[in-house]
């Protein structure tokens, strides 16, 4: 049977379409994927992403924990600063990738994707040969994110924390719409201004919030936003999904992400692994692709091929951009083939179709 986040009752109340993602029965959209991605962009919007995880590690040797699973350097965090990075295995594939929270110098959150809240939840423990303590608080926690340039106009008439306080990859805790001890954050999967809003759902009615939040956003043209425009929002901004773009197949250093992964901040999963690809050479790379014809939609699998037709990829997101107003899309290409600029084909339905390299994100933002 599907899990069900503690706001379901809003997303049947606003028509929303349901699927299931993750275990969840979440709202893939509730009027048009593109009218929610527009909101996002121009106005404010509003996602239910209670389905992802939370886990906190506590203690002493709570950041010697963290710095084992995970590859970028969180001893460089100071209290109120989040940080993404990524947890390997041991041959350098990618288990998840993550946030990390830091509260005081023995206290951090982790965050997880949804369908990987029991994987990374035991990986994580089974690494664990120190006296940190690791909880999983998923089943409490409810998720809420306010994306959009009115996002923080939004959000400031319930709150007497000043958001403009809140730097990009930081965090306070605070007391917003009547709820206390409410972790408001700006991290962001949308490439626009907003907010993700982290309560424990047994301190406070969750509905209230997502009601508080919709009254507080009318004056701005709020819409409440599914999966659907998650998923375009951030594919134009060239952000990875698990799952998809990120696998236990792929590395960090072929899938972009060479830039958060330390390799000389001391012994992690998947180091030697890391440091041995590094030094052999990337095969490939996660690159961009915008499609010519705005007709033609890429998706997941399609094949993408070379100017003479033969197979070197295939798609690993794909999506129409509403910005663009074309298709986009981003896979893994041989490196001698990965140069911003250089012509590929996608083959959309049995069509080869002519598209052109691009390094992400698709869209400019300042």
């Amino acid at each position: 049977m599907l899990k069900r986040t503690p706001f379901f009752k809003a997303h049947e109340e606003a028509g929303a379409k349901l699927i299931d993602f993750g275990g969840f029965e979440m709202p893939v959209q509730y009027d048009s994927i593109k009218k929610e991605h527009l909101a996002v962009r121009n106005d404010v919007g509003l996602f239910d992403v209670s389905h992802m995880g939370e886990f906190y590690v506590t203690g002493a040797d709570a950041l010697e924990l963290i710095q084992k699973v995970t590859v970028n350097d969180a001893s460089k965090l100071k209290d109120g600063k989040a940080q993404y990075t990524v947890m390997c295995y041991e041959d350098g594939g990618i288990v998840d990738d993550l946030l990390v929270y830091r509260f005081a110098e023995d206290t951090y959150m982790l965050v997880v994707n949804a369908a990987n809240r029991d994987k990374d939840f035991e990986w994580i423990t089974n690494h664990n040969e120190t006296d940190a303590k690791v909880e999983n608080a998923s089943d409490d926690m409810c998720l809420l994110a306010v994306q959009g340039p009115q996002s923080m106009d939004t959000l400031q008439k319930l709150t007497e924390t000043n958001l403009d306080d809140i730097g990009f990859y930081n965090f306070t805790t605070g007391t917003l719409a009547g709820c206390e001890d409410m972790i408001i954050s700006a991290t962001g999967y949308t490439g626009e201004k907003g907010f993700e809003l982290y309560f424990d759902k047994r301190n406070m009615d969750p509905i209230e919030i997502w009601d508080a939040i919709m009254e507080a956003g009318q004056d701005f043209k709020i819409e409440p936003a599914g999966l659907g425009a998650r998923d375009t929002l951030r594919l134009e901004m060239g952000l990875a999904l698990y799952g998809n773009d990120i696998t236990s197949e792929t590395n960090p250093l072929e899938a972009r992400l060479g830039w958060l992964t330390k390799l000389d901040k001391g012994e992690f999963i998947g180091r030697q692994s890391l440091v041995e690809i590094k030094e052999q050479g990337l095969k490939r790379k996660l690159m961009g692709f915008v499609v010519n014809d705005s007709r033609s939609i890429p998706r997941k699998g399609y094949d993408i091929c070379n100017t003479d037709g033969d197979v070197i990829g295939e798609v690993t997101s794909g999506s129409p951009s509403f910005i663009l107003e074309t298709g986009i899309a981003m896979g893994y290409i041989p490196v001698d083939t990965a140069e911003e600029g250089n012509q590929v084909q996608i083959k959309i339905r049995k069509k080869l179709v002519d598209a052109e390299v691009a390094i992400p994100p698709f869209i400019n933002k300042k």
